[in-house]
C-alpha cells in the first residue's frame, strides 16, 4: 500500500467530509502531479474509489431527509447518459489522450475552483430560506447535469464542486442541507456510471484504488464530524487556492508563476466574502419594529 496515495485520500476525505466539494478536483490532480501516475489513470482510480466514498455522504443525508429527490432525478437525467459518453470517450482518444485529459482536467479544476468561491459568496447573499419547496427548473436541471455528467465521465472532476454551485444558481432559495444532500445523492449514480465507464475501456490501478480508500473513508467520516466545529470559510479558501495552483500546473503554467495568481484569487475571494457578511443587527432597530 502507498502511504502517500493514502495521505491523499485522507487530505482529500476530511475535505469533502468538511466542505462537501473538492474530492475529484483535488485528488486527480495531486495523483497526476506528486505521483506520477498517468492522467487516464489517475481518472479511472479516482472515479472508482469515489464510487465507494460518495455513497457514505449521501447516505447520512437520505436518513436526514436533506435530499429533494425531484432534483435528484432531474440531475439524472441529464448526467447518467452523459457520464457514459464522457467515459468511453476518455479512454478512446487515441495517441494524445494523456496530453488532452491533462487540459480538459486542468481547466475543470480552474472552474472547480471559480464555482467554490461563487458558492461562499452566494450563501453569505441569498435570501432567508422560505418554508415551501422551490420551484424545480427542469430544462435548466436536465442541462447542468447533462454538463456535468460529460465533464465528470472525462476527467473525474465536478460531481460536487461545479453541480453543488450551479445549483446554488438555479435554486438561490434551497436550504444549504438540501443543497448539500441533493448534490451528494445525484453524485451516488452519476459517479457509479462514469466508474463502470472507466472500468471497461479506462486504466484503472486497483492497488492506488486500495490506498486511496483506506485515508478517504476515515476522512469523510472525520470531515463530517469536524464540519460541525469547524468554520469553514478558511478551509474553503484555501482549497480554492489549491484547485487554482494544480490546475493552472496541469494546463502547462510553472509553479513559480501559477502561484501568483492563486494567491491573488485566494486574497480577492477572502476581500470580497468580508463585502458580503451580513451587516450586523444594530441594537435600536428591533425597538423600532411594530
Amino acid at each position: 500500500m502507498d502511504l502517500g496515495v493514502t495521505a491523499t485520500g485522507l487530505l482529500t476525505g476530511v475535505l469533502v467530509g468538511l466542505t462537501g466539494m473538492g474530492g475529484g478536483a483535488l485528488a486527480m490532480p495531486l495523483l497526476t502531479l506528486v505521483f506520477g501516475v498517468p492522467p487516464l489513470a489517475a481518472v479511472s482510480t479516482d472515479l472508482v474509489a469515489s464510487a465507494v466514498t460518495k455513497p457514505i455522504g449521501a447516505a447520512v443525508h437520505l436518513r436526514r431527509r436533506t435530499v429533494d429527490l425531484r432534483l435528484v432525478g432531474l440531475l439524472c437525467l441529464g448526467s447518467l447518459p452523459c457520464a457514459a459518453v464522457g467515459s468511453v470517450l476518455a479512454g478512446t482518444l487515441g495517441e494524445r489522450t494523456q496530453d488532452v485529459l491533462r487540459i480538459v482536467a486542468g481547466a475543470a479544476v480552474v472552474v472547480a475552483a471559480g464555482t467554490l468561491f461563487v458558492r461562499m459568496y452566494l450563501d453569505r447573499t441569498r435570501a432567508p430560506d422560505p418554508p415551501e419547496h422551490p420551484r424545480a427548473r427542469p430544462v435548466a436541471t436536465v442541462a447542468l447535469g447533462a454538463v456535468a455528467g460529460l465533464v465528470v465521465g472525462t476527467t473525474s472532476v465536478g460531481s460536487g464542486s461545479i453541480v453543488i454551485v450551479c445549483l446554488l444558481l438555479l435554486q438561490r432559495r434551497l436550504p444549504s442541507a438540501r443543497l448539500v444532500g441533493t448534490d451528494l445523492a445525484q453524485a451516488v449514480p452519476l459517479v457509479l456510471v462514469a466508474a463502470g465507464g472507466h472500468l471497461l475501456v479506462g486504466d484503472v490501478e486497483f492497488g492506488l484504488v486500495a490506498s486511496l480508500l483506506a485515508g478517504s473513508v476515515p476522512g469523510v467520516l472525520a470531515g463530517a464530524v469536524l464540519s460541525a466545529r469547524t468554520p469553514d470559510v478558511p478551509i474553503r479558501v484555501a482549497l480554492g487556492t489549491m484547485l487554482i495552483l494544480t490546475g493552472l500546473v496541469l494546463l502547462g503554467v510553472p509553479v513559480a508563476v501559477a502561484v501568483v495568481p492563486a494567491v491573488a484569487a485566494a486574497g480577492a475571494a477572502a476581500a470580497v466574502l468580508r463585502v458580503g457578511q451580513p451587516t450586523p443587527a444594530r441594537v435600536g432597530d428591533e425597538g423600532g419594529r411594530s
